[in-house]
């Protein structure tokens, strides 16, 4: 019986292996066809435009003496493009800290502060996740046409907290709440009052969330293409709609479009693998509790 049983967990363990390697393989494959098209853009990137017309990005591997730096010199010449990519950072950057700010603190009173009707505010917070931006592009340019930031940095960065708060005090009021009560109590015994509890006890406990939420909606503005194009400025667009205007003046100009899209697809790479840690915390501390 004990040698049964020991070949039993041996041809068991030899299973495991073979059946985790196997998804490993797998994995791996996936996550290679996932990038195939990035690779792709990078590879065109670095191509004349005369190789790009004449064949695939995938002549490169054959022929390697098509790389060259040149479409990166032409784009950081290219005023439209340096000037939209700064664009987009006095956009993004201020639109990711207002919801990362204003959140964490509608999220630790909607969790730990009692004041009349909190409960029906919060659900109308909640409420506000299902309304669609497309409903409100229409009355928002009334209204910043009226008071004058229509088409303006300030519209943008405005319309994008607006849109971005909902989710930003539902995610962290859901992370706050679960913070053991006993710990927000001793400290209100040591004398710290609600700024003090807020700034040195629930920010740090709450970082993993902050950081998630600071990554989403990062990414959200940065890439954003139809409320850009709406309330932007014309003469001063973000990346994506100077992309697209690139498009529309010069045709299939991919020599501009294949590092610009690439330098603009980088930047919230670099952001996100910057936090990832951060990231994958507050994923898993949020599918603990």
């Amino acid at each position: 019986m004990s040698g049964s049983s020991t070949r039993q967990s041996v041809a068991a363990r030899l299973a495991a292996r073979t059946a985790g390697g196997a998804l490993r393989v797998f994995l791996v494959l996936v996550a290679l066809f996932w990038l195939l098209p990035t690779v792709g853009l990078l590879l065109s990137s670095l191509r004349d435009p005369a190789d790009i017309s004449a064949d695939g990005w995938w002549k490169v591997f054959t022929a390697p003496a098509q790389l060259t730096t040149a479409n990166y010199a032409a784009i950081l010449d290219n005023e439209t493009i340096t000037g939209s990519l700064l664009s987009t950072v006095l956009i993004t950057v201020p639109a990711t800290v207002l919801v990362v700010v204003i959140g964490s603190l509608a999220g630790y009173a909607f969790a730990w502060m009692e004041f009349p009707g909190r409960d029906w505010w919060f659900l109308l917070v909640v409420g506000l996740l299902v309304v669609p931006v497309q409903v409100a592009l229409v009355p928002v340019s009334q209204l910043f046409g009226a008071v004058g930031i229509f088409e303006t940095t300030l519209g943008v960065v405005l319309f994008h907290v607006a849109f971005g708060l909902p989710f930003a005090i539902f995610l962290l009021r859901n992370f706050f709440a679960e913070i053991p009560r006993e710990l927000l109590e001793a400290a209100r015994l040591d004398g710290a009052g609600e700024i003090r509890l807020f700034t040195r006890v629930v920010m740090p406990l709450g970082g993993p969330a902050i950081a998630s939420l600071g990554i989403f909606q990062f990414l959200w503005v940065w890439n954003d293409m139809l409320v850009a194009l709406i309330f932007a400025d014309s003469e001063s667009p973000p990346i994506t709609v100077a992309l697209q205007q690139q498009v529309r003046q010069f045709g299939n100009n991919v020599d501009v479009l294949a590092p610009g899209a690439f330098v603009s697809m980088v930047i919230p790479l670099a952001v996100f693998f910057a936090f990832q840690r951060q990231f994958v915390s507050g994923v898993m501390a949020g599918a603990v509790k």
